[in-house]
C-alpha cells in the first residue's frame, strides 16, 4: 500500500513524462517527414520566377501526348529546358521593350498548320481568319481545348517576339569589307619555310611528373572548360531471372502434348473427353488460339520470312506435315504446313511520275497530262532498251525511297499495293514491263521475280523462367544484398563469384543506366538524400531479373574530380615540362645545327596559309604557321610550343595574295558564320542565369 501510495502522489510527474516522450516521438517523425521542413510549390526558380509544379505537370503530360514516344524522364527534362529557355526570353523581351502587333500574331498562327490550315479557322476563302478562330475559342465548351489554344496562342506570341529578337541580334554580327578582305588574305598569303621539329614523344612520360596540385591550377585557370555538374557513380549486378534448361524442357514437353490425343475430365458432364492433337484437330483455328501467344494467321509466307535456320525444312512440308518443337528466338513452336501456293509473293522494280495534285510530290510543277506524255516517252526508252530501266529509276523516279535502289520494292504479297498496281504484278509474268496509272501517279513497272509461300499454323509459346527458377533467382539476390550490406560489395562478389559491371556515372535526372538502359529508379535512388556511399539496394527490374546497386562515388558540383580531368589535362602539362626540356637542347646558329643536336632532320613547308595551317609530318600546327608569317626573311626563329613538337623555324619566303576588289565570296561566308551567332545566346544568358532545381522533390 505504501508503494502503490508514493505512485499516485507521483502520477502527475509521470503523466507529464510520458506525454514529452510521446511528443518527443511525434515530433521526430514529422521532422523526418518534412512536416516542419519549408515545402514548396514550385519544381525551380529562373532568376527568381518561379515555375509552378501544377503548370509544369500538366505540360510534362502534354508533351509525353505528343506522340513522339519519350519517357517521362525525357518529357521532364525537355520542358525544364523549354521554361527555362522562354523565362530567360521572357526577360530578355521586357527589358528590350519588344512588341507585337496583331498582325504579326496572325501570320504566326497561320503559319501554324494546326491553325492555318483547320477549317474552322477558315472563312469561305479557305484562308486563316482571326475572328472565327476567337470565336470559336469563346464558344468552346472544352476547358482542355481552351487551354491548348490560349498556350499554343502564348507560344505564337513569343515565337513571333523572339524572331525580331533574333533579328536584333543576328543585326548586331556586323560583317564589314575589311572582315572579308582579312579572310581573303589569310586565304591566299602564303609562307614557306625550313624547320626543326622536335617531338613531346622523344621524351619519355615516365621523365616528366604532374602533380594533383598542378591539375587542380590548370584547371581553375580554366574554370569554364572543367565545371562539372553533380554526379553519382553506380556499380551494380544483374542476377538473371532466366529459364533454365529444365524450364526450356518442360515447354518442349508441353508443347509435344499438344501432337497427341489427350483425355480431360469436363465437370459440365461429368465425363472425360478425348481432345485430338494437333495433327487431326477438325477445327485447326481455334485450336491455335487456344494453346499459342499469337493468334493464328492465315498469311502466305515465303521462305525468307522463316526463321533461317528452320527454313528448308519447315518451307518442305507436305500440307498436314508438322515440324517441331523448334526454337525461334524466345519461343518453342509447333508448325503446321496448310499448303502451297505458286507465285503468292511478287517482286518488281517500278519508275513514278507523279503530277500536281496526286498523292506523292513531283519533282516539278507538272499537270496529270504532263506528266502521262513524260511516262510514256519513259516507257518507249525502256521498251527500246530494257538493260536503261535501273539508271532511269535513279534519275528520274519519284518515289525517293525506292530510286535509291534502282526503283527494287522488294519481295511483297497480294494487297500490299494500291489495287492497280497490285494486280499488273500479279497478273503478269515475271519479265514483264508495262504502265500503271493510280493515285501517286504513273508507275512504270518490271515483275522481276515471284515466290511460291506457304500458309501455316504455328503454336508459340514463350520460354520464360517457372516460379521455382524465379524463387531460386530471388532468393540468391537477397543473400548477395544482405552479405554486400552485411560485409562489403568486394566480399559479397567474391563469396558468389560474381562480376560487377563497371561503375556507370549518372547525373540526377539521367534516365540510362548504362548497358541495362532506361532505369529512371536506380538513378532516382542514387541522389536520395538517405543514399550514402557505399548504400546497397535490390532492384526488380522486367525482363532482366535483379540488380543489386552500390553508390560507388559522389561527385559534388563544381570543378571536375582529379581523376577525370587527368586524363585531359595530364597531357597538356606533360607536354609543358617536356617542351621546357627540348627548348633547352634547342640552341645553334643554324637549322642544321640544331637538327643535329636533336638527332632530328631539317624540313620544309611549303605554300602554307593561316587558314589551312597544316604543316607536312606535324598536322594543325596554327602558331606555327603565325610564327613563319611574323618572322622576317632567313632569320631564325625562337622555340615555339606547338601542338605536337616544339618548332624553330626559319622563313624562306612570303607570296601576298594578288591584289582583287571582289571580296563577296569571303563576305557571303562571313555573313553566314555571323548569323550562327544567335545560337550562343541561351547558352550564354544561362551561364549568367541563377537557376534553381527542385524538381527532385516532386518524384520526378
Amino acid at each position: 500500500m505504501a508503494i502503490l501510495g508514493k505512485i499516485r502522489q507521483r502520477s502527475f510527474i509521470l503523466i507529464v513524462i510520458i506525454a514529452l516522450a510521446l511528443f518527443s516521438f511525434v515530433l521526430a517523425d514529422v521532422i523526418n517527414s518534412g512536416g516542419f521542413a519549408s515545402t514548396s510549390n514550385n519544381v525551380g526558380s529562373i532568376n527568381g520566377k518561379d515555375i509552378a509544379f501544377e503548370e509544369f505537370r500538366l505540360k510534362v503530360a502534354n508533351t509525353e501526348k505528343s506522340g513522339q514516344g519519350m519517357s517521362t524522364t525525357q518529357a521532364v527534362n525537355r520542358v525544364w529546358e523549354q521554361e527555362i529557355n522562354v523565362a530567360l526570353l521572357t526577360e530578355e523581351l521586357e527589358k528590350l521593350g519588344i512588341r507585337i502587333s496583331e498582325k504579326h500574331l496572325i501570320e504566326t498562327l497561320k503559319s501554324d498548320p494546326n491553325f492555318g490550315q483547320n477549317p474552322s479557322f477558315q472563312n469561305e476563302l479557305k484562308q486563316f481568319d482571326i475572328n472565327k478562330y476567337r470565336e470559336y475559342i469563346k464558344a468552346s465548351s472544352n476547358p482542355q481545348e481552351v487551354e491548348y489554344f490560349e498556350s499554343t496562342e502564348a507560344s505564337a506570341n513569343i515565337n513571333s517576339k523572339y524572331q525580331l529578337y533574333s533579328s536584333l541580334v543576328k543585326g548586331g554580327f556586323f560583317t564589314t569589307q575589311n572582315d572579308a578582305k582579312f579572310k581573303y588574305e589569310m586565304q591566299n598569303n602564303k609562307v614557306s619555310f625550313d624547320y626543326v621539329a622536335v617531338p613531346y614523344s622523344s621524351i619519355k612520360d615516365s621523365d616528366v611528373a604532374v602533380t594533383d596540385q598542378e591539375i587542380v591550377d590548370y584547371m581553375k585557370k580554366n574554370e569554364k572548360k572543367f565545371k562539372s555538374e553533380e554526379t553519382r557513380e553506380i556499380e551494380y549486378v544483374v542476377m538473371e531471372d532466366k529459364p533454365s534448361d529444365a524450364d526450356k524442357t518442360d515447354i518442349q514437353n508441353k508443347l509435344s502434348a499438344l501432337l497427341n490425343p489427350r483425355v480431360v475430365y469436363n465437370k459440365e458432364t461429368g465425363a472425360n473427353d478425348t481432345i485430338v492433337g494437333f495433327a487431326n484437330t477438325p477445327n485447326l483455328v481455334e485450336f491455335v488460339n487456344a494453346n499459342s501467344d499469337f493468334p493464328y494467321d492465315s498469311t502466305y509466307v515465303g521462305k525468307s520470312d522463316l526463321p533461317a535456320e528452320h527454313a528448308e525444312q519447315i518451307f518442305n512440308l507436305a500440307e498436314g506435315q508438322i515440324y517441331g518443337p523448334y526454337q525461334y528466338g524466345d519461343y518453342y513452336a509447333l508448325s503446321r504446313s496448310m499448303g502451297r501456293k505458286a507465285g503468292a509473293k511478287a517482286r518488281a522494280s517500278h519508275i513514278l511520275i507523279s503530277f500536281t495534285g496526286s498523292r506523292a510530290q513531283p519533282k516539278e510543277d507538272r499537270t496529270k497530262e504532263q506528266a502521262k506524255v513524260k511516262a510514256d516517252e519513259l516507257m518507249a526508252q525502256i521498251n527500246a532498251n530494257p538493260d536503261s530501266f535501273t539508271m532511269l529509276a535513279f534519275t528520274v523516279s519519284e518515289d525517293q525511297g525506292s530510286a535509291q535502289k534502282g526503283g527494287d520494292l522488294d519481295f511483297f504479297s497480294p494487297g500490299q499495293m494500291v489495287p492497280a498496281f497490285n494486280d499488273f504484278v500479279f497478273n503478269n509474268p515475271v519479265g514483264k514491263i508495262g504502265l500503271v496509272e493510280t493515285e501517286f501517279g504513273y508507275h512504270i513497272i518490271q515483275v522481276t521475280d515471284k515466290q511460291d509461300a506457304i500458309r501455316l499454323a504455328t503454336i508459340a509459346q514463350k520460354i520464360e523462367a517457372s516460379e521455382k527458377t524465379s524463387e531460386v533467382a530471388y532468393t540468391n539476390a537477397v543473400k548477395f544484398e544482405v552479405a554486400a550490406t552485411e560485409k562489403s560489395f568486394e566480399t559479397a562478389l567474391k563469396e558468389s563469384k560474381l562480376t560487377a559491371v563497371p561503375a556507370v556515372r549518372v547525373k540526377a535526372f539521367d534516365e540510362n543506366l548504362g548497358q541495362l538502359g532506361p532505369q529512371r529508379q536506380v538513378v532516382r535512388w542514387a541522389f536520395e538524400k538517405d543514399t550514402d556511399v557505399n548504400t546497397i539496394k535490390r532492384f526488380e527490374i522486367p525482363k532482366v531479373g535483379h540488380v543489386i546497386a552500390r553508390l560507388k562515388k559522389i561527385n559534388e558540383e563544381g570543378l571536375l574530380n582529379i581523376e577525370d580531368a587527368r586524363v585531359r589535362v595530364e597531357p597538356i602539362l606533360k607536354n609543358k615540362k617536356k617542351a621546357e626540356k627540348i627548348m633547352a637542347k634547342m640552341k645553334g646558329s643554324s637549322l642544321e645545327a640544331i637538327a643535329t643536336a636533336n638527332a632530328v632532320q631539317v624540313q620544309n613547308a611549303a605554300d602554307i596559309t593561316l587558314e589551312s595551317p597544316m604543316v607536312a609530318s606535324s598536322g594543325y600546327e596554327p602558331k606555327v604557321v603565325g610564327l613563319a608569317f611574323s618572322t622576317a626573311a632567313n632569320k631564325i626563329s625562337a622555340p615555339i610550343e606547338g601542338n605536337a613538337s616544339v618548332f624553330v623555324l626559319k622563313t624562306t619566303t612570303v607570296t601576298k595574295a594578288l591584289p582583287t576588289k571582289d571580296y563577296s565570296a569571303q563576305l557571303n561566308a562571313l555573313k553566314a558564320q555571323s548569323a550562327q551567332g544567335v545560337n550562343r545566346v541561351f547558352p550564354a544568358l544561362k551561364e549568367k542565369a541563377e537557376i534553381t532545381d527542385t524538381r527532385f522533390q516532386f518524384n520526378y
